[in-house]
């Protein structure tokens, strides 16, 4: 007879539906409550405000523009850490992780005196004639920073569970290295990529901590939602911030919809490959 190491399951999946409840699902079914409490007309007005447009836009756009950089630069960092031996690996593959233990705040701080005017990189910057701090840019960069581990780390074991045997195939049969990597890794890493770019772009869309600080927060240029919720909160205005926030949870259903169909379709093309 085998042994269950886990409680029955009638505890253990009580134990689980009691945390999803508790942690996930009540201060989301309060947000949403909160929102509805808004008439139609009342929360499209709210939703639809000219600063709140200029916040989704200035929002998604940055979170966009890290995704697709942390896309090239997160898989290029996992196949080096995977890939090849040097002195100083471990402490580059740590230095990863930083993101994750470093306080948002602190990072903003760091980034913001990195590259204000009179900074180690702003200052380099600005005689070539480019501002970041206080600018999207200074956005963009703060939500790369925060948001590169989630590529990397789904990808690199995928990197490192790959079978040598394949490439040692394809290499057999006269395949150039670009064309391996097109027809027989990538094909292989694009769930795991697919996850990582879901979570890359989900903690760009809500990052707070790393961003204000550089962003300069002017009102239709550098003010992302996250803080426009903030300051309807500090307003007492707490139907205007659920609203707000609600569409920002739409967005991530949204996309996290689309990217479990489309890890799907990838899995079962690499299925039937």
């Amino acid at each position: 007879m085998r042994r269950n190491i886990l409680p029955g399951l009638r505890l253990s999946l009580g134990i689980t539906l009691f945390y999803v409840g508790l942690i996930v699902v009540l201060p989301l079914a309060a947000l949403v409550v909160k929102a509805a409490s808004l008439g139609p007309a009342e929360y499209w007005l709210i939703v639809s405000s000219s600063r709140a447009l200029a916040s989704y836009r200035v929002t998604a756009l940055s979170a966009l523009v890290a995704t697709v950089f942390n896309l090239f630069f997160g898989l290029a960092l996992a196949w080096v850490l995977t890939r090849y031996r040097f002195p100083g690996r471990r402490i580059v593959d740590a230095m990863v992780d930083l993101p994750f233990a470093l306080p948002t705040a602190v990072a903003g701080i760091s980034l913001t005196a990195l590259f204000s005017s009179n900074g180690w990189f702003g200052s380099l910057l600005s005689e070539a004639g480019i501002k970041v701090a206080y600018t999207p840019i200074g956005i963009m960069i703060a939500m790369c920073f925060t948001s590169l581990p989630f590529i990397v780390r789904t990808v690199q074991p995928v990197l490192e569970d790959l079978d040598p045997a394949l490439e040692e195939a394809a290499q057999s049969l006269g395949g150039s290295d670009w064309t391996i990597f097109r027809k027989v890794i990538l094909p292989l890493l694009t769930p795991a990529l697919l996850a990582g770019l879901s979570l890359s772009f989900a903690r760009s869309l809500g990052e707070f901590g790393a961003i204000i600080f550089i962003a300069g927060n002017q009102p239709m240029s550098t003010e992302i939602t996250a803080l426009l919720i903030f300051i309807r909160l500090e307003e007492y205005d707490y139907q205007a911030a659920a609203a707000i926030a609600s569409v920002l949870l739409l967005t991530a259903f949204a996309m996290l919809a689309v990217t479990n169909w489309l890890q799907a379709r990838a899995l079962r093309y690499t299925l039937k490959g």
